[in-house]
Order: C-alpha cells, then structure tokens, then sequence
C-alpha cells in the first residue's frame, strides 16, 4: 500500500508539453517557517491591504451578471465598494462613491440603470460615470464644481469571462499578472456559464487559513473520510505557475490509495457514474474503471447535446482541476460547472473572513447535466440559468447550507485559526502535498516586501 503514496504524481504522463494537463517543471520555494502573526496582527491586515488588495488583480464577479447595457452589480472588498456597470463603450468599475460628500451611491446588489442617483442629495451620473446634474448648482461658486467631478473609476478588464477589477492605476494587465497559460480559462467557456447559487459566509478565521485549508488534498483522508472512496487524494498532480498561480489536478471516480476497497463499485461511484449518464446496474467494471467510464459517458452526451467536449482531454471530464489566482481566487474547473471561490479579508477582524462562492453551470437541457456532488448545490435549485440567483449571506453562526465537505471545513477551520495562537506552535510545516502553499507565501511576502530567508 505504500508504494502507491505519490504526493507528486503525473496524471497523464503522455501529456504534450504544450497541453494544459501537462505537468509543470517543479520550483524550489525553499524550506522556510513562515511567521505566523500574519494571521493575528491588525498591523500586518493593514500592510496586506496597502501592498496586496490595493495593489492586485481581484474577481469582482462574472460577465453573465452583465448581459445588458445598464446592467450593473457591487462588489465590496473591506471598507471599499465598486460599481461594476455594463456601459455603452463596454465593462467598467467605478467606486461606488459620489464626489460631493462621499456617500454611497448605491446600495442594492444588482440592477439595471442608466443613470445613478446619490441618495444623499441627488447628484446624478450616467452609468458611464460621467455627471448628469447637480442638483442647485447655481447656489455652488463655479470654482468649486468647475472641474465636472465625475465618478473615480478603478482599473477593470475581463478575461476569460470572468471581472477583475484593481486600484492600482499603475498595474500591469490583467493577462499578464493572472500567471495561468493562455487559453487555460477560456477553455472553460465561463462566459456563458450562469450563476445558478451565490453564496457569502462568514467564516471564523484569518483568510489565509482558509486558502491553505483549499490548497491541499492532504487533509482530505482526515477532515472528509467520506471521499476516500470516490477521491484519489494522493495520486494529485501539484503545478506551480508565475505570479502566484498554481493548481492541483485530483483525479475523482475511483478511490484513494489510502482505501482498503479498491475494487467494489461502492454507493459514491455509483452516484457519480449516474451524474456522467452512466447505469451503474449495468456497469460491469470495478472501481478503477469508473473513472475512464465517466469520461467516455460525459463524451456520449457531448456527441448527443453537441456540448464540444473535443476541446477536453479526458482528465477535464472527470478530475477537479483546482485552479489559484493570486491573491483569493480558487476555482474549481469542470466542463458542466466552475466553483468559484474568494476568499476575502473581514472589514475589521483579522481572525475572520468572507467566504465567497459562486456555482456557475451551463444552461443544458437534460435532467442528469448537473455540477459535481462536492460543489454542494441543494436539491431543487434552478440550473436553467433564466434567473440569476440571489446572493445569500450567513453570519458566523448561520448555517450556509454549503453541503457535506464545505460544511466540514468551515467547522473545523476555527481550531487551526485558534492552535496556531498556542505558544508551542511555533510555524507551519509544510510537505510537498501543500507544495501550493508555499507558492502562495512566497508569492505573498515578495509582494510584502519581507525578507525571504
């Protein structure tokens, strides 16, 4: 049983060394013990705010939100808000703020204008930004409002269907800070994906206890036993890119190395052979064959619906392709849906943060096209995309109805939060099953500024 423990594996060792499954060459990020106070210091919040959220390409939402000119949605990130709007000349961010004395010009989540009135005193703007009226101007001195204050705009580009927004006026495009090959996203086609649930959680922990704890399978024997019959959580392939970005690619349909069983077809294969259009009644393979029979199933379909799954290789149509952008962004790729996921730092607390996810499917006509079980989507939820789902937000103590496995961590992360403030734990120790880790704090402290030992 030992000899299968392979933390490094190579999913498709056939893999053109231009293809998007191809392994990456390995990067030495060295050995250190990183400090633990980021995870407790007001100070160290404010530096990540000054040299990482200000500074860095952020996921401010998904062009499907935006299908009409005049269509706008929020996104917040600690004490800012922005207004990213569909206008005439295209997508574009605004902070959500008027010139004249600062308040908050909108307020609801999503919607549809043409023009943007301040509640305050009802200055107007289109949704270009630019100012429509001010109301009693003839009572303001012409030196005062001469110079048209229209609304301050931030950085805003897409890529691959998906919003970034940043605050670095000076920042280098998106493209080229995203880290991930070209045409690795857009394989996805996440730009006609729909939102079918959005969900924001508060969760009881610094933001990067949350990155680490979705960065590795290592903990999935442990803190999700359930998976180790349908999750090979050690046969993963661990890629790191430039920028920060990194993926892991977890081979699903068939079980962990660590299960005594590798040869019945037990109830959690037979659920995913179902989801792939499979009959498990008639299904004559053993465990390690569900995989490749989910993969030629989902192949099946594609011919019937014309779906383009000749685009894949095979270990798209089976395996999550765990996909990070730096700095909060993980995605979880699959060819009928994409789980994104930000992890976002509190307005106040550094020992808390938000937990944002967004369940992106297309819009398919067939009763078994549904996104994988461990994405948590509740029965009876509506995947035709013909409405955008609302944003459902939970405090601490609500329960967000995330599903089995998100459910598991967002239980446990509050001790890890919590033992790492111990005086015995003196830093992390990581393996190269959370090789990814590393990537990130590197990534992390060179754009800190702190001295890389």
């Amino acid at each position: 049983m030992n000899s299968k423990l392979i933390p490094t594996a190579v999913i498709n060792p056939d893999a053109p060394s231009d293809s998007l499954e191809a392994k990456q060459p390995d990067i030495d990020n060295g050995t250190a013990i990183h400090d633990k106070s980021g995870y407790f210091s007001q100070d160290y919040m404010a530096r990540e705010w000054d040299d990482i959220w200000t500074r860095s390409w952020l996921l401010a939402g998904v062009v499907s939100d935006l299908p009409n000119t005049g269509d706008y949605f929020l996104f917040r990130i600690r004490h800012e808000s922005f207004i990213i709007s569909n206008t005439p000349d295209g997508v574009v961010a605004f902070y959500n703020v008027c010139p004249h004395r600062g308040s908050r010009l909108l307020s609801e989540e999503r919607g549809n204008r043409k023009v943007f009135v301040c509640p305050f005193h009802s200055w107007s703007f289109t949704n270009g930004g630019a100012l429509r009226s001010i109301t009693d101007e003839e009572t303001f001195k012409p030196e005062v409002v001469s110079h048209r204050p229209s609304l301050k705009r931030a950085r805003c580009e897409v890529h691959a269907g998906l919003i970034f927004i940043n605050m670095d006026d000076d920042a280098a495009p998106v493209s080229e800070e995203i880290g991930l090959p070209d045409g690795y996203l857009e394989n996805y086609q996440i730009d006609q994906m729909k939102v079918v649930r959005h969900v924001r959680s508060e969760w009881c922990s610094n933001w990067k206890v949350g990155v680490e704890a979705f960065y590795e399978s290592y903990h999935l024997h442990a803190v999700h036993p359930e998976t180790r019959g349908v999750m090979s959580d050690l046969n993963v392939q661990y890629d790191l890119y430039p920028k920060g970005a990194s993926r892991m690619i977890v081979p699903l349909g068939q079980p962990s190395p660590r299960f005594p069983d590798q040869t019945t077809v037990n109830e959690g294969l037979q659920f995913m052979l179902r989801e792939a259009g499979v009959d498990p009644e008639s299904f004559t393979g053993t465990a390690l064959d569900v995989r490749s029979a989910i993969q030629q199933g989902k192949r099946e379909r594609s011919l019937r619906l014309g779906l383009g799954y000749e685009r894949f290789t095979d270990g798209q149509l089976s395996d999550s392709w765990a996909t990070v952008i730096f700095p909060n962004i993980q995605i979880g790729c699959h060819p009928e849906a994409i789980f994104l996921m930000r992890f976002l730092p509190h307005d106040t607390d550094p020992q808390k943060f938000w937990y944002d996810t967004m369940t992106l499917m297309f819009p398919v006509d067939d009763p078994n096209y549904c996104p994988p079980a461990w994405m948590g989507l509740p029965e009876n939820t509506d995947v035709t995309g013909r409405n955008r789902a609302p944003t459902e937000s939970y405090l601490k103590d609500e329960d967000p109805g995330l599903g089995l496995v998100l459910g598991q961590d967002a239980a446990f992360l509050p001790s890890v939060q919590e033992g790492m403030s111990s005086k015995a734990f003196q830093g992390q120790l990581w393996g190269e099953q959370e090789q990814r880790l590393r990537h990130f704090h590197v990534e992390l402290e060179k754009r800190l500024g702190i001295q890389q030992s």
